[in-house]
């Protein structure tokens, strides 16, 4: 079985981070109005007291080079971010990618401690101990750390630059970790 790669959206698929004027190279803008997203906002609308204010789309750059980068790395590749499901209705898309399956993360979030980020344990729980690489902005050494005390298989823990995105380095250092397996 190939390892998984578990990719997050934003940070090192959306550099959500980097100057708003300033796009990165390869990126192209979009406009997304999800449903989670539209919902959210029309919360924090209606907690303001304008129900009838307009919801922007969230501003999103994606590099279409990015899928088939990510589909010819020996990973099967899985969503973990928290547009969960709809990464296959938005992202996946724009970037030429299939469906793909996604981790469905829980309800009100866990709070590991310890400077653990929230996905960390919800993550290694969803792989059972298979083989897997994950790519997100958020992650640290307590995240690294923490795989390596619970997860019991082959772990790559790979912080991304938000104002950069996934860029060829990282995408040498997954093929490097994927190789190494074999």
């Amino acid at each position: 079985m190939r390892p998984a790669l578990l990719v997050d959206v934003d940070g090192p698929l959306n550099p959500y981070a980097a100057k708003p004027q300033r796009r990165p190279e390869g990126y192209q803008t979009h406009r997304l109005l999800t449903p989670h997203w539209e919902a959210a906002e029309r919360r924090r609308l209606m907690e303001w007291g304008l129900p009838h204010k307009h919801v922007k789309p969230l501003r999103v750059w994606l590099n279409p080079d990015h899928g088939p980068a990510l589909e010819a790395l020996p990973f099967d590749l899985v969503w973990a971010s928290t547009w969960e499901e709809e990464a296959n209705g938005f992202i996946a898309p724009v970037l030429g990618l299939p469906e793909l399956p996604f981790i469905a993360w829980s309800s009100p979030r866990p709070e590991p401690g310890g400077g653990v980020f929230w996905k960390t344990p919800e993550i290694v729980a969803w792989a059972k101990g298979r083989a897997f690489a994950w790519v997100d902005d958020e992650v640290t050494e307590a995240d690294r750390a923490w795989v390596k005390d619970h997860h019991h298989g082959p772990a790559l823990v790979h912080r991304v630059d938000p104002r950069c995105g996934l860029t060829t380095d990282d995408f040498a250092a997954l093929t490097a970790w994927a190789t190494c397996l074999d």
